[in-house]
């Protein structure tokens, strides 16, 4: 008997900031299966705990609907201090993987000259208060450096930034360049794919929000994950890859948050 194929309910949302967090496994299966992090859990929470292979970084997902879902700390390298990058629950996993698919890259460029505002200017984000607050052009999005201490926030809410719907912390000495794969993966126009249904969505205002739907293959949903890892994967055997980084502008041209 022919099998009969089976098609997923998909949503696509743009901008993907309001889009939801989406589905975990876009981050903790390719970092297990092509970046060789281990795992471990506690049978009795509900969390996922990954190190990586030199057990230097270690992210925690710990569902808590009233705290910070994700956390990734990083130990102390002999030209950086200890940090440490931190998601809520409705933070985008794209945004998420943007951030660690450049912590585990072996091809990134890893110096202090990128400017994680740059993204930012680029697709037109405006400065609030300060240069050192930048806008999106819905005013859902903020991103903020703090002078003093070199720490960046995102946070992200509907109206009047009374009720965030997500929030994104890079501590002091956070590496500039993964910032600035977040930020751009923040500003990112393509729509995100979504199977919880419009009801999962922070808002469903057509002013905010562009919501399309489709019924997809569900072998075709499996297999993008699959491609993603096979693509991380082939990071650590294959050739250097070409840079896809942002543009950056020559240094003395940035408002450069020191």
């Amino acid at each position: 008997m022919p099998e009969v194929a089976v098609n997923v309910d998909i949503d696509y949302v743009a901008p993907r900031h309001l889009a939801g967090g989406g589905d975990p496994a876009w981050i903790t299966v390719p970092l297990h299966r092509a970046c060789g992090w281990s795992y471990g859990h506690d049978p009795l929470m509900p969390r996922v705990l990954l190190s990586s292979p030199d057990q230097k970084a270690l992210l925690r997902l710990e569902p808590d609907p009233d705290g910070r879902w994700w956390t990734l700390q990083h130990a102390p390298a002999p030209d950086r201090p200890a940090w440490f990058a931190s998601f809520d629950a409705r933070t985008p996993v794209e945004m998420i993987a943007a951030f660690t698919d450049v912590l585990t890259d072996p091809t990134a460029d890893q110096g202090d000259n990128w400017d994680p505002q740059e993204p930012l200017l680029t697709a037109g984000w405006s400065p609030a208060y300060s240069h050192h607050r930048l806008a999106s052009p819905d005013g859902t999005v903020r991103v903020e450096a703090d002078e003093a201490t070199g720490a960046w926030w995102v946070d992200t809410a509907l109206r009047d930034f009374r009720t965030l719907l997500w929030q994104a912390h890079f501590s002091e000495h956070t590496p500039p360049h993964l910032i600035t794969a977040f930020t751009a993966a923040l500003t990112d126009p393509r729509p995100v794919p979504r199977t919880a249904g419009p009801s999962s969505l922070p808002t469903r205002n057509p002013d905010l929000i562009t919501l399309s739907h489709r019924e997809v293959p569900a072998q075709q949903v499996a297999g993008a994950l699959e491609e993603r890892v096979r693509s991380l994967a082939a990071r650590r055997s294959g050739p250097p890859a070409t840079s896809t980084h942002p543009p950056q502008r020559p240094q003395t041209e940035r408002h450069r948050m020191r």
